[in-house]
């Protein structure tokens, strides 16, 4: 094979906007060919690959809905046909709804809610599993779950639902990551804090972190590129002896 196809591949899923695009972007300047997932917005997750192919990689966006299995595998069978490995899975998808007390909230909001936020990186890990584990003759890899603030903080008033389904993430992160950690896996998980992505406008809210900047320690909110160099800081060799942890990128709240 030559060189350009032995690349490491990084799937991120929810690659088209905000944290994903960026790591996408990030991951390609650091020599890695990129596949992202999206759901809605296709245009975003084409120009997020046209980047990564203008960065010199090979980029596949393809839509797949993380919440479903059957197209959670029609994803990796397309990475293994594209690319023949997968060396880091990044679980980025997730979605937002209204802000809403607890007795507001309706039943199927909160059955997707989970089954993106929690069921999506469990299903996604355990194909990736099956790829990555020296058990199944793979050369390990790294999984880097993306969590939230929220699920040491609890969101109340705004978004129980969502906090409740990050710390699902985050037990799992735990469980994941002693699973497989000598297989070659490592299993991290990212915290971002109130980070400038259009996921707020989703909340009903797309002010939502100049409103809340003075509660954070630093003054400021946080940019999506500063999210996506911890990620990559995970997924590399310089975190090798580091799995099951949580790296809080806050601004120190």
């Amino acid at each position: 094979m030559d060189t350009v196809s032995q690349a490491p591949l990084i799937l991120i899923t929810g690659g088209g906007r905000g944290i994903g695009a960026a790591t996408a972007r990030l991951a390609a300047a650091q020599g890695y060919d990129v596949a992202i997932s999206f759901v809605a917005n296709e245009a975003a997750a084409l120009a997020v690959a046209a980047d990564v192919e203008a960065a010199g990689r090979r980029a596949l966006a393809m839509r797949a809905d993380s919440a479903d299995p059957e197209q959670v595998a029609r994803l990796f069978a397309a990475i293994d046909s594209k690319f023949g490995r997968i060396d880091v899975l990044v679980n980025n998808a997730s979605i937002l709804a209204q802000q809403s007390r607890l007795e507001d909230l309706g039943f199927e909001r909160m059955q997707r809610i989970f089954a993106v936020n929690a069921l999506g990186p469990i299903l996604c890990a355990q194909q990736a599993a099956k790829r990555m584990s020296y058990r199944h003759h793979g050369r390990g890899g790294a999984v880097i779950n993306i969590s939230s603030a929220s699920a040491r903080l609890g969101s109340p008033n705004e978004y129980v639902d969502y906090a409740a389904s990050k710390g699902a993430v985050e037990t799992f992160t735990t469980g994941f990551a002693k699973e497989v950690a000598r297989e070659g896996i490592r299993v991290n998980c990212i915290r971002p804090g109130h980070i400038y992505t259009e996921m707020h406008a989703s909340g009903g809210e797309p002010g939502r972190v100049e409103r809340v900047k003075d509660s954070i320690p630093m003054g400021r909110g946080g940019q999506p590129e500063e999210v996506a160099r911890a990620i990559l800081w995970l997924a590399s060799a310089e975190a090798s002896f580091i799995t099951g942890t949580f790296l809080d990128v806050t601004g120190g709240k």
